[in-house]
């Protein structure tokens, strides 16, 4: 994810990343403008030149005031002058960023280095331009809020040495994070994708899957934390040379929302039900197949075991929770592969589904240019998967290592998503081409994606052999799709709450790694499975952290996808619940999802909200609603086995447990070794209790004994020199 969502001056490429199995949106100034190794002969002219002109700008954005214009006819021609300019600077930064994630070499961060200070030098010269105008009382509105974004200067406002030592930050960060891989003892090396993705999702080993876990942190976490400290300071600096209190409240302003982190963290206590009955639901299930020697009814989730490297989404886990086995399988993974999908077929499918609804379908540029599948050719690429707009109304990209299965089926519909609200938005200043927030622009394949997962259109494209429609299909459907929407909640969540502390000081570097798992355990319910420290920086594990993506976005776009989900469910007509509906082929659909993504950045986001529900704010009773009947029959299975929701033991972990030998909440103690019921325990003590007595009786006995042979000897010493008694002699 990007930086401030596409702030004003550096163009937020919207590099729409992947997180979970959902992308996200990165605007390209905060997470792929980056800096990297020494230049060599060819570049440093071209290097120092730039770097001169940045100089200059900045000496000049210090050093002079002038007079503030207000000609609005003047302040048309610069936003005119600026936007065809930035058309070929955002152009050809794309492409070098490009280039680079996909073929990670020297030469290509050389080349990026090139387009990065350009970019920087763009922003810093038409933001210093835009700072001359007082628009106040102009009144055209459009013309004001192009001039405001134009005045940030993001990143750009750092000195140039800052600027050069940030944007290396970033590229090491983000490099160390893509090209690493864990080793076995026998040499056998494993990278991200797919290798340990796979296995966190399909193992259900504890130990091996406590490997796979501990390594990726081991190696990447750590490797990441050298940077991060000078990281937040440089980003920090630049937020406030822009007007901003700290790079978190930089990051809020997209928004536009004063009271955000208050009506956000309303937002997360409305869904609070719902999670904490899936969590309680959840660890019994896991108890039963890991045993009471891993799972404490009472107490945090081991991180590890919910089948995701980050315990983001919990759907791998589905077969050992479904609530009803025996009713028919919703995952549509096997007849995928055994009908020879491919991921370019996984794709056209996305598009088809767009088309449906009267939207735009991808240009031919688009098959010729992406990157659907991992190179087998030998080049490095940065797999988090990420959808591209360059800028020139007809060339847009999406970068993914698909895997031909469900959840990556899921993840091209959201992907596509934002190639739709690209080229919906391309006729656009480019200053507007952006989501109505940062949210917006991942809920949109989301919502598609929610049609798509139903059994209802599952079976309409021939992936579910029949489409009955029962009681349990229905729970089972929602507890799949529950693990990877109201599992999530919590962690998107709380990322940004970890990093906006961070920036404004309340958590120190001291500290990173211990408050990344208390608000862990506070939000989630998690722990981890090994005792960590704090040369160990978890967060740094993340790809959202190294790459310094805003994540708020996506707790946002997890809420307003059901609101959207359920007005374009009324525009087409749906009878019936909600989790039922699947919108294909609903030109009216269609139409109200176009105008939203028309605007572009263009209206404050309550505009485009009304457009699509009829009114302007967030809200989660769309979510509850979706989610009622699942609700409803948790409520009554953790009744039935008497759940204690939340994690009342909090301080549990299974390190804790190992070493103190109880399993609190399943009723077994650790004796002599022994792992057994209490009442066996209890017998054990008391025949230990008995022996014991025993033993006192029998040693008071022997006392006795050897004061009575002391007393003897004593009465017979006349007789001769002695040595010591039989017993003390055998005792010397």
């Amino acid at each position: 994810m990007g930086q401030g969502w596409a702030a004003p001056g550096l163009p937020s490429l919207l590099l729409l990343l992947l997180c979970f199995g959902h992308p996200l949106l990165v605007p390209s100034q905060e997470v792929t403008s980056q800096v990297t190794i020494d230049q060599g002969p060819t570049s440093q002219a071209t290097t120092r030149s730039q770097t001169t002109a940045h100089k200059a700008t900045t000496s000049r954005l210090t050093t002079q005031s002038p007079t503030l214009v207000t000609d609005e006819a003047e302040a048309s021609k610069f936003v005119e002058e600026y936007d065809e300019r930035s058309k070929v600077v955002w152009n050809e930064y794309a492409e070098a960023n490009w280039n680079y994630n996909t073929n990670i070499t020297t030469e290509a961060s050389k080349i990026l280095l090139q387009k990065n200070i350009q970019m920087a030098n763009h922003t810093l010269k038409y933001g210093t331009r835009a700072r001359r105008f007082d628009v106040t009382y102009f009144q055209n509105s459009t013309m004001k809020r192009m001039i405001h974004k134009i005045q940030d200067l993001e990143r750009a406002a750092l000195p140039v040495e800052e600027l050069e030592e940030y944007n290396q930050i970033l590229l090491d960060m983000e490099t160390t994070y893509s090209v690493a891989s864990v080793c076995h003892p026998n040499g056998t090396c494993l990278q991200l994708e797919p290798d340990l993705t796979s296995l966190m999702a399909t193992s259900q080993n504890y130990e091996e899957l406590l490997w796979a876990w501990k390594s990726w942190r081991d190696k990447v976490g750590r490797s990441i934390l050298p940077f991060f400290p000078k990281y937040v300071e440089l980003s920090n600096k630049a937020a406030r040379l822009n007007g901003y209190k700290d790079a978190g409240h930089s990051w809020r302003s997209p928004y536009e929302m004063p009271t955000l982190e208050q009506d956000l963290e309303q937002l997360f206590q409305e869904l609070q039900p719902l999670y904490l009955n899936l969590h309680a639901y959840v660890r019994r299930a896991l108890h039963r197949h890991y045993g009471p020697q891993h799972i404490n009814l009472e107490g945090p989730i081991p991180a590890h075991l919910l089948g995701n490297m980050w315990a983001q989404t919990w759907s791998n886990i589905y077969n050992l929770v479904v609530p009803f086995p025996s009713a028919p399988n919703l995952d549509a993974t096997e007849a995928m592969i055994k009908q020879g999908w491919t991921p370019r077929r996984m794709f056209e499918e996305a598009n088809n589904f767009f088309t449906s609804l009267g939207l735009l379908p991808v240009p031919p540029e688009f098959w010729n240019k992406s990157m659907l599948e991992k190179p087998t050719d030998g080049r490095e690429v940065v797999c988090h998967a990420s959808a591209w707009d360059f800028y020139n109304g007809k060339d847009f990209r999406i970068k993914q290592c698909t895997t031909v299965n469900m959840e990556d089926l899921v993840v091209a519909h959201h992907e596509m998503g934002h190639i739709q609200y690209f080229m919906q938005y391309k006729d656009l200043p480019v200053t507007f081409r952006e989501g109505a927030n940062p949210g917006f622009h991942e809920a949109i394949g989301d919502v598609l994606a929610l049609s798509v997962s139903t059994p209802k259109h599952l079976h309409s494209i021939n992936l579910l052999s029949s489409n009955s429609d029962s009681y349990e299909q229905d729970i089972n459907f929602l507890m799949k799709i529950a693990l990877d929407k109201i599992a999530f909640i919590p962690f998107s969540y709380l990322i940004d709450q970890w990093r906006w502390r961070v920036f404004d000081g309340s958590i120190t570097k001291e500290n990173y790694n211990q408050e990344w798992w208390s608000l862990r355990l506070k939000y989630q319910g998690l722990c981890p499975p090994v005792a960590r420290s704090q040369g160990d920086f978890d967060p740094g594990a993340k790809f959202h952290i190294p790459s310094s993506v805003p994540y708020i976005r996506y707790f946002v776009s997890f809420i307003i996808q059901f609101q959207f989900h359920e007005a374009l469910c009324q525009a087409a007509g749906h009878k019936g619940p909600l989790h039922k509906c699947d919108i294909y082929q609903s030109k009216e659909a269609g139409k109200r999802l176009a105008a939203a993504m028309q605007l572009g950045f263009s209206k404050p986001w309550p505009e485009a909200m009304k457009l699509i529900t009829g009114q302007p704010n967030m809200s989660a009773s769309a979510m509850m609603n979706y989610f009622k009947p699942l609700l409803d029959w948790l409520l009554t299975e953790n009744g039935r086995h008497g759940e204690k929701l939340g994690w009342p033991q909090y301080n549990w972990t299974p390190d804790s447990a190992r070493s103190e030998g109880t399993f609190p909440g399943n009723s077994h103690v650790n004796f002599l070794g022994l792992n057994l019921e209490e009442q066996q325990a209890r017998v054990g003590q008391w025949v230990l209790l008995f022996l014991g007595v025993a033993l006192l009786v029998a040693t008071l006995g022997l006392t006795q004994r050897l004061f009575s042979l002391r007393h003897h000897n004593h009465r017979r010493s006349h007789r001769g020199p002695q040595f010591g008694s039989e017993v003390e002699l055998r005792h010397s």
